[in-house]
């Protein structure tokens, strides 16, 4: 799972938002899909560029993915480096896609489990969901009596 941080985190939700104020969705357009969303936030780049970086290479994003190479030079790759230096990790990129990343799921109602990638309700779920995930590991870690979790892992019972 991503390296959580509140940059990180503020782009997740960004992006969530844009997409339920009505941005531009396609599932099947490289900027405009799951992954294009979130890599305009991140690079600032048009989704008509990001499609046209993808197109130097075949596949959806989780081939893209797959293939990354950060010494290729490939527009692609430089957009997925962007992404990756954020903290994303590429299974989590490939997981955005298909809405699939099981603690992801596991926090969302039992009644909404069944998301459907290309569906712009369940991917705004989706993304506000892994950003409320994110955010846990942002809290403090409670101190026990005075005692840190650090501390309290190395006494001896």
């Amino acid at each position: 799972m991503a390296r959580s941080s509140a940059q990180l985190v503020a782009a997740i939700r960004q992006t969530a938002n844009r997409l339920a104020q009505g941005a531009n969705y396609q599932w099947g357009h490289m900027g405009s899909c799951n992954c294009g969303q979130l890599a305009q936030t991140i690079t600032q780049l048009e989704k008509g560029y990001i499609h046209g970086a993808a197109m130097w290479r075949h596949g959806d994003w989780s081939e893209q993915l797959r293939d990354y190479c950060p010494q290729s030079g490939l527009p692609m790759d430089e957009i997925i480096d962007q992404m990756l230096s954020w903290g994303f990790t590429k299974d989590d990129l490939a997981h955005l896609e298909r809405l699939s990343d099981a603690k992801v799921i596991e926090m969302l109602p039992p009644d909404r489990r069944c998301l459907k990638h290309n569906q712009r309700d369940d991917v705004v779920l989706y993304l506000n969901t892994w950003a409320e995930l994110l955010e846990l590991d942002l809290l403090p870690v409670p101190s026990i009596q005075g005692i840190t979790a650090e501390a309290a892992s190395g006494v001896k019972v």
